[in-house]
């Protein structure tokens, strides 16, 4: 009798490890997917955090800072999306406007620039002054950062505007990726005479990987393509939005002057020497400096910095002069 049970034990036994099995196999995708959806959300953290910066509140402005009167102003962006709020700092009886384009992260103050002190000497060389609040840093209506595709419309606006109040030269001086946006407005329009860009940070694949990676150590791939297509998600803007292979390839019309440190640990350098080698007008420049910081190189090289960009304003001074007798000839 006891032999008569022995063939129903196999079968029993055979059931019972492929239960185990399954549930091992169970479990182990359901660490799988849970590290799976770990590993997807931090990428939609990141593209939300980058989507939507902490920015400072205004803490001051241009007459209490520089002792430089100024007017309140609004524009609308160039594409009617929205409202944007200013400062226009008039030089008396002068027809050229400079138009501050200022960073990531930063309102129109932009403190670590510091752009007080660049908007007073602006206005020392007799130059109106444009300040303004991309969306992402408005305390009225705060809307996504999206790497210059609604900046660069925001821009547009705020250069229409220095047009409408009487400017005949306009010079934009960007920063960071407020310099990134700018290059992307300038594709566009024909009312830009030059630009000044400290810092140069265009988002594209390489920068936006080099600056995750500065954070957090995650594997370019799949990393970057996760984000690709969280972007339109979380802000609705790709990559793909942004032109950044047409400004990387770009020879602008107007004279440029880059300046950039080789320390920059947020937009490698090479990049601004790249743009800056496709410049093919005679009074575009470029200034590396060594050992320099990202968006710190007024502080870290004042007079050399003022000296490079009033030498830079005086050759486009030059510029103008030089094709407005030409077109006088002409006729």
């Amino acid at each position: 009798m006891p032999n008569e049970d022995k063939p129903n034990s196999i079968p029993i036994i055979s059931l019972r490890m492929i239960r185990v099995k399954h549930i091992v196999v169970a479990l182990l995708l359901s660490v799988f997917f849970f590290f799976l959806f770990c590993f997807i959300a931090l990428h939609g953290y990141i593209a939300w955090v980058l989507s939507n910066p902490t920015v400072a509140p205004l803490y001051s402005n241009p007459y209490l800072a520089k002792g430089l009167a100024y007017e309140e102003i609004t524009f609308p962006a160039k594409d009617g999306s929205r409202i944007m709020q200013g400062w226009y700092i008039p030089s008396e009886g002068a027809k050229k406007t400079i138009v501050f384009s200022h960073g990531y992260g930063a309102n129109r103050e932009e403190s670590w620039v510091p752009m007080y002190d660049l908007a007073h000497y602006a206005h020392s060389l007799k130059f109106n002054v444009v300040m303004f609040d991309y969306g992402f840093a408005s305390k009225v209506n705060k809307d996504i950062a999206t790497g210059g595709k609604k900046e660069s419309q925001q821009l547009l606006g705020a250069i229409e505007y220095a047009k409408d109040k009487g400017a005949n030269e306009i010079v934009v001086w960007g920063f960071s990726m407020g310099a990134g946006t700018a290059l992307q407005a300038g594709l566009v329009t024909k009312d830009v005479d030059a630009m000044i860009l400290d810092s140069t940070f265009l988002l594209e694949p390489d920068t936006l990987y080099h600056n995750i990676k500065q954070n957090i150590d995650l594997p370019r791939q799949p990393s970057l393509e996760i984000m690709e297509l969280l972007f339109p998600v979380l802000n609705g803007t790709g990559l793909n939005q942004i032109p950044y292979s047409k400004v990387k390839s770009e020879d602008y019309p107007f004279p440029v002057l880059f300046m950039h440190g080789t320390m920059d640990e947020k937009a490698p350098y090479p990049i601004a020497e790249e743009l800056a080698a496709n410049q093919t007008n005679p009074y575009s420049d470029s200034w590396i400096v060594e050992d320099s910081h990202h968006e710190l190189l007024f502080r870290e090289h004042p007079r050399e910095y003022l000296r490079r960009v009033s030498a830079f304003l005086g050759n486009v001074q030059l510029a103008r002069i030089s094709g407005d007798n030409g077109s006088q000839a002409s006729k």
